[in-house]
């Protein structure tokens, strides 16, 4: 039997039906609500409203769990690269060997960006924020690829999703050398996905690019980690702007805007940047720990805890093997990471924090790794964009496939009632 959730307003009772997903989620479908009982619910934030039905990404925020189309965090983790996850989350299986060698492929061949490109890029003080930077050149591509996708044609979509994979990494290492004063470049044929970042990223003129096994591997993870969470605000952004039947490069250029905030993808830059203001106090630890158990201190300790996770963040144990194992490797001499393992190991022993399961997070360690590999602190969150992309590629191609209905709130009005308007001369 249909579950049913009943709702009384004025003496009326109203039916809505349960929907149940896959891992036993319940939600009521109110969208006849308003039609029927002439009330909508308000919900500030969306923290209880589910805005679609989704088979790409599975949280459970109370357990510690993150899935992939079914698989553990921790196994694609693991076992996968970063382009075989992309396939995964875009396309709903994990690639056989023929499909990744031709995704590959299909993505070298898209990873020219026109020329003209560079002019908009010229456009830009040096001191520009790189993700302002990167949401425009993402948005500038829509003017070379003026052509809508026709979603009904698997061809037209496949070439959209590897035409984006190809340019965006492009994008993102034009805006680092633009930063740091290097001469715009390509990339490698020979090398994988990640490698391929990397060498566009940091390869210097008149010297040859050398690998390392350890950032590689690092950056892969990473990537991996941040490739999809659910209907988070960036993710909810791209399949909103989707949602008017916008392009793929114009959503996920809204995503980007989005992700640039501190309270979304600019929280492991406020890690960094918290770092660097205890080092000028001094370094001292044992006092910022302090600070932030005194709810009269307006400190607040970035990185630690979230506000989906209520127990652990499943990738936080793993990348926290990686950042171990880069800052062996790299022999990296810094205070400020030195400040930060002192955090971390003060946080894990402190009954403080482990009473209220403030345990470091994603944000806390990805911003050691990308400070220890010497990427710009502006830079952390175009580093999160990059992963995040197979993501919101994902998103926007479900939200097209399922014919999702335009995106458009309600409000409950608080303004003024109507009022007699004045000319000037008597106001």
């Amino acid at each position: 039997m249909s579950k049913v959730a009943t709702i009384e307003i004025d003496g009326k009772k109203y039916e809505f039906p349960v929907v149940e997903g896959t891992e036993n989620e319940l939600g009521i479908d109110i969208k006849k609500l308003r039609a029927e009982a002439g009330v909508i619910t308000l919900d500030r934030g969306y923290k209880n409203t589910g805005s679609c039905e989704s088979a790409i990404t599975f949280l459970n925020g109370e357990e510690g769990i993150l899935r992939y189309r079914g698989y553990s965090i921790e196994s694609l983790a693991e076992k996968a690269d970063f382009l075989e996850v992309a396939y995964l989350l875009i396309f709903g299986e994990l690639p056989t060997k023929t499909q990744l060698d031709k995704f590959y492929a299909d993505i070298k061949e898209e990873s020219t960006v026109d020329e003209e490109m560079k002019k908009i890029l010229d456009g830009f003080p040096k001191s520009a924020h790189p993700m302002g930077v990167l949401s425009s050149l993402t948005s500038a591509l829509i003017a070379f690829n003026p052509s809508s996708v026709n979603v009904e044609s698997e061809e037209e979509m496949y070439k959209a999703i590897v035409k984006i994979l190809g340019k965006f990494p492009v994008l993102a290492a034009w805006t680092l050398r633009k930063k740091n004063s290097l001469p715009l470049n390509y990339g490698d044929d020979s090398l994988g996905y990640v490698e391929n970042l990397h060498k566009m990223m940091f390869e210097k003129p008149g010297k040859s690019y050398k690998v390392d096994k350890a950032v590689i591997d690092a950056l892969d993870k990473l990537l991996i980690l941040h490739a999809d969470h659910e209907q988070n605000c960036s993710t909810s952004t791209v399949r909103m702007v989707g949602s008017s039947h916008a392009g793929l490069f114009a959503s996920i250029s809204a995503g980007i805007s989005a992700l640039w905030g501190p309270l979304h993808g600019g929280a492991n830059q406020a890690v960094i940047e918290m770092l660097e203001r205890i080092k000028e106090d001094g370094g001292d630890t044992k006092k910022f720990m302090a600070k932030a158990k005194d709810k009269e201190d307006p400190f607040r300790l970035m990185g630690f805890g979230h506000r989906v996770y209520k127990n652990f963040d499943p990738r936080a144990k793993i990348i926290k093997k990686s950042a171990d194992e880069v800052l062996g490797q790299l022999g990296v001499d810094d205070p400020v990471l030195d400040i930060a393992k002192g955090l971390e190991k003060e946080a894990l022993e402190d009954q403080y924090f482990v009473d209220r399961k403030l345990y470091p997070n994603v944000d806390f360690y990805s911003g050691i790794i990308y400070r220890a590999l010497g990427i710009p602190v502006e830079m952390f969150t175009v580093m999160f964009a990059l992963g995040r992309l197979p993501g919101w590629i994902a998103q926007w191609r479900e939200m097209r496939l399922m014919k999702e209905p335009i995106g458009r709130p309600r409000q409950i009005y608080t303004g003024e009632n109507l009022r007699e308007f004045k000319e000037v001369e008597k106001r």
